[in-house]
């Protein structure tokens, strides 16, 4: 597969009214997942945690052309861990995740994206921000439906009442989305304590105005404790810079030389 340059960066921030961060994140690229724990304090932890440390397995190494198969295998197993712990007398705990991973489409490189709850995931195409994936939310439902507004959502009392995460008694279907690599300059990945607190436009202007991912993932966070911080706040923030074609794909090399040339990155 065509080898991607990417640039990246990533912040997260417990919030000003929570004492426990119960998001969790990766970056390994290829691969970059945000998940947003539930379930009170240790299980929302351990939820995340375990999605993150699955999908870290497959960034050692997966087969770009089954990229549905095999993110289906990861959440697969992130579920039997979750049912596992709540078997053991613990209350049953849950999360969302959102994901995006570099696969091979017809032959060329594309953003394969996941989407389980109401974490959500941007792009930037064309200069212009997007909502790719869609909450799978109690408020969404009700905005699909036409019985109340985007506007109303935002301040109904079961907005954050979701209808799809891992964690439950089966394991619910994922929205999976694919987008040509060569379509995207830049990619979001964020928990509810970000989307939920800016707004789209605030958003579009933080990215618009922060070139350099880091940067772009720390005033996300910044803006969402600026507008109240109730809730953790996590973003993942993706650059696409380069293809290199007909070179073999190393996530690790790549990981390797992409922090050689912007420093550790978190």
């Amino acid at each position: 597969m065509t080898q991607v340059e990417l640039h990246h960066g990533a912040a997260t921030d417990v919030g000003l009214v929570r004492t426990v961060n119960e998001d969790a994140y990766l970056v390994a690229p290829p691969i970059f997942v945000v998940a947003d724990g539930m379930g009170g304090h240790a299980d929302g932890e351990f939820a995340s945690r375990t999605v993150v440390e699955e999908f870290t397995r497959l960034a050692e190494g997966y087969d770009p052309t089954r990229g549905t198969e095999t993110v289906t295998a990861v959440l697969e197993a992130s579920q039997r861990r979750l049912l596992e712990h709540g078997r053991l007398g613990m209350r049953g705990p849950g999360t969302t995740v959102v994901a995006a991973l570099l696969v091979e489409d017809d032959g060329e490189p594309a953003w394969l994206l996941v989407n389980l709850g109401d974490s959500r995931i941007y792009a930037v195409r064309g200069g212009a921000l997007e909502q790719v994936s869609t909450d799978h939310s109690v408020v969404q439902e009700l905005v699909d439906s036409g019985e109340i507004t985007a506007a109303e959502a935002d301040e109904h009392p079961e907005r954050h009442v979701i209808t799809r995460a891992l964690g439950g008694p089966r394991l619910e279907p994922p929205d999976f989305f694919v987008l040509p690599v060569t379509e995207v300059e830049r990619l979001l990945l964020c928990s509810d304590g970000v989307s939920g607190l800016v707004d789209d436009d605030r958003i579009a202007a933080i990215l618009a105005e922060s070139p350099d991912p880091r940067d772009a993932a720390d005033r996300l966070v910044a803006a969402a404790l600026e507008a109240g911080g109730d809730d953790n706040a996590t973003a993942v923030v993706v650059d696409v810079v380069g293809l290199v074609p007909d070179q073999a794909y190393d996530s690790e090399q790549q990981r390797v030389s992409l922090e050689q040339k912007l420093g550790a990155l978190p």
